[in-house]
């Protein structure tokens, strides 16, 4: 049973002298992942969900939905940012947790990434292929609808083999190499961006801002409960359907992400990495506010249209020859998308393989093209499948819940790894007997553990500072779920002043400042890296709490196919990757036993510190 808990919490080791050897071509400039980033997000978001958003769930609050899902991303990009400078491999999140956490946490994140792309694929894939459907007076639909109808509950009305077929082309492309896709994806996001600019500049001569007070009696059907479409207004849906419309938004900046899993492919990673996520969501953000904006201000966001809001605006508008212009933008814009999501899926799995979590023929690397072939063809068969079957909002939310675990993690680990002692701080803080280097491996006592955590010891982080972080970490992280579920489900008690929800707020509300406050006196890892997170801890909690917040605003449908999906983890982790993983440690080290007088190891069991770091 020991053996089988160390497994879980075994962690992967990265040899940062040894970061440039890999068999991926290094070959993307710090602009081509700005522009990776900036296409893989700047879609749907745009040009299919912002319509949907305003149109369902928040009205012309809208914006502000962008803004709380761009603040919660902005957070976790920094995570990744400092992550991608401290640890350049392949896999994202994924490789970010196994240092960090252990190999239980990596698989469930690296797993959930999976979900994230694959969903993302097939979202966006669905999302060109209406689009598409709209320009042309929806002909796909009327024709596949008729001959091949689907009557299915959270499925679509009808198999689109449209969006199969160019989810299959661009996997071909992205088969063939790396600097051949991030060509074509700079060439896609030019244009995409410069629509989006002509888009907010000609909207602004048609805006009125009477469209954002809308009242209640000029609200079609307001009184049929069949037909909602809110109350009017700035806030149509009130303040929860704001922010559950930024639990949906946040779907539209879904995609930095990807840039983390270049870190083996990029020429110079540590500072590439982190410039291109923070430039990539600022661009991103201010194109999603100016649209959503613009979009709502142009028409009441009662009458949008659902899948191609944009054009169809335009052209009631008067503006014909915008509606052409913003297509061409948003053919380009849904298809750099679409290379956004599926780029980074096969080297997540090829990562996982590589460490022997999954299969290990979806590690082979293609000699010719230098891409994870097989791992490639099969993640773009199964997203192309997901895209022709499924229908558009059941993929996303299901994609938003993956991400945002995923996020979630990041902030956590980012807090962890900063506290955590490197070899040198290690050295700094072992016992000094006869001239030679040994590791305290005794058990502290409570006084010292409480002193620890209130008063710091000393400049550098030590393995008991930096446990009391983890525990901290992981009391943080129930903490906060508690506190998002009293908002949500309670929220009506509060704004009421009933004393029981108010003072439940503050039992869990206080101990998390606590917390924060323990973390905050700890020292400090004092490794130089090319980017930090600002504000350590305050931001990474308050990422973690953004996150855990938005994941409990989505529908109990999405966590049901969410349990599915971790079981089908599981079974291939506990029946196979648990058994086959390469970080294997080495239990004759694990298991020495100290010296039952001096807690330390003897000189011919000492373990060198290269050794420690890596099988702690």
């Amino acid at each position: 049973m020991s053996n089988f808990l160390r497994k879980l919490l075994r962690r992967k080791h990265v040899d940062l002298e040894n970061v440039e050897d890999t068999k991926l071509h290094r070959c993307l400039s710090t602009l081509d992942l700005t522009f990776l980033g900036i296409g893989s997000t700047l879609g749907a978001g745009i040009y299919v969900v912002a319509g949907q958003v305003a149109k369902e769930t928040a009205g012309p609050s809208v914006v502000l939905s962008f803004f709380i899902a761009a603040v919660a991303s902005v957070l976790a990009g920094m995570c990744y940012a400092e992550f991608g400078a401290r640890v350049p491999k392949t896999g994202s999140a994924y490789v970010y947790s196994y240092v960090t956490v252990g190999e239980l946490w990596a698989f469930i994140i690296g797993w959930n990434l999976i979900l994230e792309y694959v969903i993302g694929t097939a979202s966006v894939a669905r999302a060109w292929s209406a689009y598409f459907d709209t320009l042309i007076g929806g002909a796909i639909e009327k024709f596949f609808s008729q001959y091949v109808h689907i009557d299915v509950p959270y499925l679509s009305k009808y198999p689109d083999f449209f969006a199969l077929a160019i989810t299959l082309l661009l996997t071909v492309i992205l088969a063939i190499g790396v600097k051949e896709s991030s060509f074509v994806n700079n060439i896609f996001t030019g244009v995409n961006l410069l629509v989006v600019t002509y888009v907010v500049v000609c909207g602004c001569f048609k805006a009125d801002f009477k469209n954002w007070n809308i009242s209640e009696n000029q609200v079609p059907n307001y009184t049929d409960p069949t037909e909602p479409f809110g109350h009017g207004g700035f806030f149509s849906y009130g303040i929860s359907g704001t922010l559950s419309g930024a639990a949906t938004c946040f779907y539209a900046f879904v995609g930095f992400d990807c840039i983390a899993t270049t870190g083996e492919e990029v020429q110079n990673p540590q500072k590439a990495i982190p410039i291109s996520i923070i430039v990539s969501l600022l661009a991103c953000f201010a194109a999603y506010f100016g649209i959503s904006a613009i979009l709502t201000l142009m028409w009441p966001y009662y009458d949008l249209d659902s899948s191609a809001p944009l054009p169809v605006v335009f052209d009631d508008v008067g503006w014909t020859v915008a509606k052409y212009i913003i297509a061409v933008g948003a053919i380009c814009g849904l298809s750099t998308s679409l290379l956004g999501a599926m780029f980074p899926m096969p080297r997540v799995i090829y990562a996982m393989a590589q460490d022997g979590l999954l299969f290990w023929f979806l590690a082979d690397i293609s000699p010719r093209f230098h891409t994870p072939l097989l791992a490639t063809a099969i993640s773009g068969i199964l997203s192309g499948c997901m895209a022709m079957l499924f229908d558009l909002t059941e993929l996303v939310n299901m994609m938003s819940i993956g991400t945002l675990l995923a996020y979630t993690l990041v902030g956590a680990c980012v807090l962890i790894l900063r506290y955590r002692p490197d070899k040198e701080d290690i050295l700094s803080n072992s016992v000094d007997l006869g001239g030679q280097e040994r590791y305290y491996t005794g058990v502290p006592l409570l006084k010292d553990i409480i002193r620890t955590a209130f008063v710091r010891t000393g400049p550098n982080p030590t393995d008991l500072t930096s446990t009391i972080v983890a525990f901290a970490v992981l009391i943080i992280g129930f903490l906060v779920a508690g506190i998002s579920a009293v908002i949500i489900y309670a929220q009506q008690y509060l704004a009421n002043a009933q004393w029981w929800a108010i003072l439940l707020l503050l039992i869990l509300v206080v101990p998390l400042i606590l917390l924060v406050i323990v973390i905050w006196i700890q020292p400090q890892n004092k490794r130089c890296v090319t980017f930090l997170v600002p504000g350590v801890p305050v931001m990474p909690v308050i990422s973690m709490f953004v996150n855990i917040f938005l994941m409990l605003k989505l529908p109990v449908q999405t966590w049901v196919r969410f349990g599915v999906w971790m079981l089908l983890g599981f079974l291939i982790y506990f029946g196979y990757g648990i058994w086959k993983s390469q970080a294997e440690p080495d239990y004759r080290l694990l298991e020495q036993e100290p010296d039952e007088t001096t807690g330390i190891l003897s000189d011919e069991e000492s373990i060198n510190p290269a050794e420690k770091s890596s099988y702690q």
